[in-house]
């Protein structure tokens, strides 16, 4: 998600509502785009590599999704031109009618929730390898001897954390901070790359890191798919999308696919040489979360995990805001409904009780959520509507001629989902 950066949604959509005219040029466009996918999805990208039997396995999965991908972001774009709506529930409750719009609503607010999750479980496992780094500094003992406090704990630190900065941070109706952290994510997210792939290439010896047993799961279809949950994760741009249309100089078809592929190309570029260094350099051994497969006191990982750490204490609120707002608006919907007037005293706190009950709900998930691939495995279902489902629903709906291709998207969307939901729950129900 990160897909960190999904502020771009909310910065864009207030923009492109205003009268003033779109002035956004292919590269700033190109630039949004990545800056709304790259993020914490990169972490768990060697692992999904690992877990789909192997890099060539892993790499046709990725192009194959690539070609939904772009396909996705060019229907919507279309889709935004033929709707003239601004954001990506307007454009779908337009195009496809006011059940399919509410339907979208509950998997975006579902889908930000989620991501939420899969944030405070980066930070928590973050916590974990910066604690042991600081303790190990202290004492100069070696990994693993840290005696267990409960201040000690990492979910006790993530408790406070989510306390003392994030709560603040996320009650107010609006959030300032975007402006001065939302190229975080992408700088986070490049970094890793670079340090992934330089440090592979340090390595004194390859080749005993690539064995036979690795190639185990390229004949299980299984294995296979199990790579497209992550993919949607840390491929998703697609609600900013036409928020980022909406707001450009040239809204010509042809212009936006060019953006669209530009900037998929690119994200696969990232995301591809962190999946394959960082598989390479552990193998079967590599964790869910690439940065807790390396020693707390490797300093050039320690910058990464605190560039994640605090890029993603800083865009959990504009996620929560963005998620927020779906279910105030319709409270205070309800509320004129009945009272006719909705007072400040009463949206105030409103705001305050979802905002309190958010952060625990997702505190509590993400305290005992074994590890982050099962989060990122329900997540990517719901992704699965944003790039699959409800694109395919746009274009069956706007272009009969291509009613096949929305089918068939619509399709792959359901399976995409049904089938990693499906694992995701068995894992979890597996795991307690």
């Amino acid at each position: 998600m990160e897909e960190l950066a999904r502020e771009s949604i909310s910065m864009l959509a207030r923009s492109a509502s205003h009268a003033d005219p779109p002035r956004l040029g292919w590269f700033g466009a190109v630039f949004i785009m990545l800056k709304s996918a790259l993020g914490a999805g990169l972490l768990n990208f060697p692992w999904a590599f690992q877990k789909a039997g192997g890099v060539n396995t892993a790499i046709c999965v990725e192009l194959v999704s690539l070609v939904f991908l772009i396909s996705g972001l060019v229907i919507l774009g279309y889709a935004s031109s033929v709707s003239r709506q601004k954001t990506y529930q307007d454009v779908v409750r337009e195009v496809c009618g006011r059940a399919v719009g509410q339907l979208c609503e509950v998997c975006f607010c579902f889908n930000l929730f989620m991501v939420c999750v899969a944030f405070l479980v980066v930070v928590q496992d973050q916590l974990e390898k910066l604690s042991v780094s600081l303790y190990e500094t202290v004492t100069g003992s070696v990994e693993g001897e840290m005696p267990y406090h409960w201040y000690t704990d990492q979910r006790f630190a993530l408790f406070i954390l989510c306390l003392v900065i994030i709560l603040p941070l996320s009650i107010p109706k609006e959030i300032s901070i975007q402006k001065y952290t939302s190229v975080l994510g992408t700088l986070a997210a490049t970094y890793l790359c670079v340090a992934v792939t330089v440090k592979y290439c340090l390595m004194e010896n390859h080749a005993v890191i690539i064995t036979p047993e690795h190639n185990e799961g390229i004949g299980s279809w299984a294995s296979m798919f199990s790579v497209v949950p992550t993919i949607c994760f840390g491929f998703q741009c697609h609600e900013a999308s036409i928020a980022i249309y909406s707001s450009m100089e040239n809204q010509k078809l042809s212009h936006w696919v060019f953006v669209a592929v530009v900037s998929m190309f690119f994200c696969l570029l990232i995301y591809t040489l962190t999946g394959v260094y960082g598989f390479l350099t552990f193998g079967r051994d590599v964790a869910s979360d690439i940065l807790m497969s390396y020693p707390g006191n490797d300093v050039v990982m320690i910058i990464s995990r605190l560039l994640f750490g605090i890029s993603i204490i800083t865009i959990y609120p504009i996620i929560l805001l963005l998620g927020r707002s779906v279910i105030l608006n319709l409270m205070l919907r309800i509320q004129r409904r009945r009272r006719g007037i909705v007072t400040h005293s009463f949206e105030s706190r409103c705001r305050v009780i979802l905002t309190v009950i958010w952060i625990s709900i997702t505190l509590l998930i993400a305290m005992f959520v074994p590890d982050m691939s099962k989060v990122i495995s329900v997540i990517g279902g719901i992704s699965s509507f944003f790039i699959f489902i409800f694109p395919g629903l746009c274009l069956v709906f706007t272009m009969g001629i291509l009613t096949m291709w929305g089918v068939i998207t619509i399709v792959v969307g359901a399976f995409i989902f049904g089938q990693s939901t499906t694992l995701a729950v068995m894992e979890l129900f597996h795991s307690f």
